[in-house]
């Protein structure tokens, strides 16, 4: 996976590529997909969403430039199956993960204790579109759900120097956006790439059933 999905494609993170070489993908698929686990494409989960494709993990991950001397603390909107706690854990950082669907939480919950690196990794069950303002604020966020534009709360809960990743569009179609709040507290905001990923549904983000 690392050799021919993401080195060719521009991950060059030492960290990431490390994590990704050491993080078991197969633990956080359901059984009927174990085989496909490390091939190049999202996989289906339970309640309709989906384990991201590895490229797309890789290129969040290392877009957030997290910090390689010293642990950060992480809010991931989305904890899906726990995969991208688990690689931000293995990197040596805190992850608070916000999860709208209990059978997720309880799945990711499940998959993590598998693993002695996620010991730091906190999940809850709410409305990811507000973010977790009890731990914040955070040096990094990122959200692995599509909204219609960068929920305020979540730049809110934002440290001063910190940096955001988040899917922005469409439901069908999305630009993958970085922001970085500055030390002056202005914005700036990179369009990463194109990407496709399951609605943030929540407040700030797409109603449920729209």
């Amino acid at each position: 996976m690392v050799e021919t999905q993401l080195l060719p494609r521009g991950i060059s993170d030492r960290k990431t590529l490390e994590a990704f070489r050491n993080v078991p993908r197969e633990f956080f698929v359901t059984d009927a997909y174990r085989d496909a686990a490390y091939e190049d494409r999202p996989l289906p989960l339970l309640c309709g969403q989906t384990i991201s494709q590895p490229y797309m993990v890789a290129i969040m991950t290392q877009v957030l430039k997290l910090p390689e001397d010293k642990k950060a603390l992480v809010l991931e909107i989305g904890t899906g199956s726990g995969y991208q706690a688990a690689i931000l854990a293995y990197m040596g950082h805190s992850v608070v993960s916000v999860e709208r669907l209990p059978e997720l939480v309880e799945f990711a919950r499940n998959n993590l204790e598998n693993l002695d690196f996620c010991g730091d990794v906190k999940i809850f069950q709410g409305d990811g579109s507000s973010g977790w303002p009890e731990c914040a604020p955070y040096d990094a966020i990122l959200v692995t759900a599509a909204a219609p534009d960068i929920p305020a709360p979540l730049i809110e809960q934002l440290k001063q120097g910190g940096r955001l990743t988040i899917p922005c569009g469409g439901k069908d179609m999305q630009t993958l956006k970085t922001l970085t709040k500055t030390d002056n507290g202005q914005l700036e905001i990179k369009e990463e790439l194109l990407c496709r990923f399951v609605p943030l549904i929540g407040k700030h983000a797409f109603p449920e059933g729209d």
